[in-house]
């Protein structure tokens, strides 16, 4: 962002292209996995979903309750949402009984309560170990906030009770709350866990700890998690620290297979090293940290009473919902055509008719993109009186080729 001399904040295309670019890969990530015409009820209790809470039909202080995306758009147009990013294992509640005379548009055969859901402070817009909404307009303090991948929860950074490490969009963290409700985590911990950040290597250090298990396992795992925060507007945001390697490894680690699971319990092999870890604070772990996780009968009961069975689902993780709605958007992009308004107003046209406007447009979209381009590659700011112009010598060349193409008879 520049500045003018005099003193107006000027944006320069360069960066208007680039934070488009960024906002439209975000919504298609987090929105793209869910159906924007359809209430998901129908699917039951689906794996993964962006959800949203409606203050104005279930204000604080009445149950709390959940509504899909579609539900956001059709039924609930104008409320006062809640955006929740995306949480797991959740039926649409959109006009069931916590609506009183509210009614689904998309669906309204519903039954009175989801009665597997489950709700937080997050469903009234609270947040955190604090308990306070976010943004805060009363906290003067600028912090990320983290979501927990057990409670689904969003914590602030200084709230962790750890600090927070680098290379924090390659790890996933679990509160100090979940962990205690499932001890044995400490004993991965102990081994798994990302270590304090350092200012020397960040990567390297998540690597050491992966390198160490991976030398007393056959094979090697590339399955790669992504840990998610928000920005001061609200708005998801992956924190970056600008190391190139952390990227390299992100790419790389995407789409791996797990590693086989141990004959014995791997719990008990870790727990009798003596190795001992302090129990408190939240928990940062590196990527493919879950394929570690043992799979015996024994460990599968304890997941199954902790209510986290979904550690072993390899397609619970953000970044698999994530790549599902980027995968979703490319294959809805290669079908836009046949839904393109123009396209559609086209099929209306004579054959000439059509010829010329698209010729008129493809020529129109060819002369804005170089227009443009020269200013991305200069690093200026595109002012209204450039718009204008640019406007302004399209109308000046039309009326030329017009008048031109005018034939009077004597």
């Amino acid at each position: 962002m520049a500045a003018n001399e005099g003193d107006e904040a000027t944006v320069s295309l360069v960066d208007v292209l680039e934070e488009d670019e960024e906002l439209e890969n975000e919504a298609s990530a987090v929105l793209a996995g869910s159906d924007s015409e359809k209430c998901s009820y129908p699917e039951g209790y689906v794996k993964r979903q962006a959800l949203y809470a409606c203050s104005t039909c279930t204000p604080k202080g009445g149950q709390p309750a959940g509504v899909c995306l579609a539900c956001s758009y059709k039924c609930h147009e104008g409320h006062d949402l809640f955006e929740l990013y995306t949480k797991r294992n959740f039926r649409c509640d959109c006009g069931n009984g916590k609506f009183e005379e509210m009614r689904c548009k998309l669906y309204s055969d519903k039954d009175q309560l989801n009665m597997e859901n489950k709700y937080s402070h997050n469903f009234f817009g609270l947040y955190c170990t604090c308990n306070r909404p976010y943004p805060d307009p009363e906290d003067p303090v600028e912090d990320e906030m983290i979501q927990c991948i057990v409670c689904e929860d969003w914590l602030h950074g200084r709230h962790l009770g750890c600090p927070v490490p680098e290379c924090v969009e390659l790890q996933e963290m679990v509160c100090e709350s979940c962990m205690n409700n499932a001890p044995f985590l400490w004993t991965y911990a102990t081994h798994l866990a990302v270590p304090a950040a350092t200012k020397a290597s960040p990567c390297k250090a998540e690597g050491e700890v992966a390198n160490e298990e991976g030398d007393r396992e056959e094979g090697k795992n590339t399955t790669e998690e992504a840990s998610t925060s928000l920005n001061d507007q609200g708005e998801e945001k992956v924190k970056s620290n600008g190391v190139p390697g952390c990227k390299r490894r992100h790419q790389e680690m995407e789409g791996g297979s797990p590693s086989k699971a141990p004959s014995e319990c791997r719990l008990k092999e870790l727990g009798g090293t003596g190795t001992e870890r302090a129990e408190f604070g939240a928990v940062f772990w590196p990527s493919a940290w879950r394929t570690k996780l043992c799979s015996c009968v024994s460990c599968k009961k304890s997941y199954a009473e902790a209510g986290m069975s979904f550690l072993l689902d390899e397609s619970d993780t953000v970044l698999a919902y994530e790549n599902k709605g980027k995968t979703t958007e490319q294959e809805q992009a290669g079908t836009a055509e046949g839904r393109d308004p123009l396209m559609s107003a086209l099929n209306t046209l004579g054959r000439v008719q059509q010829l010329e406007i698209i010729h008129g447009y493809n020529d129109m979209k060819t002369e804005l993109k170089d227009f443009l381009q020269r200013f991305a590659a200069e690093g200026k700011v595109v002012t209204p009186e450039d718009i204008r112009q640019f406007f302004q010598q399209q109308q000046n060349r039309k009326r030329r080729r017009a008048n031109a193409g005018q034939y009077y008879c004597s």
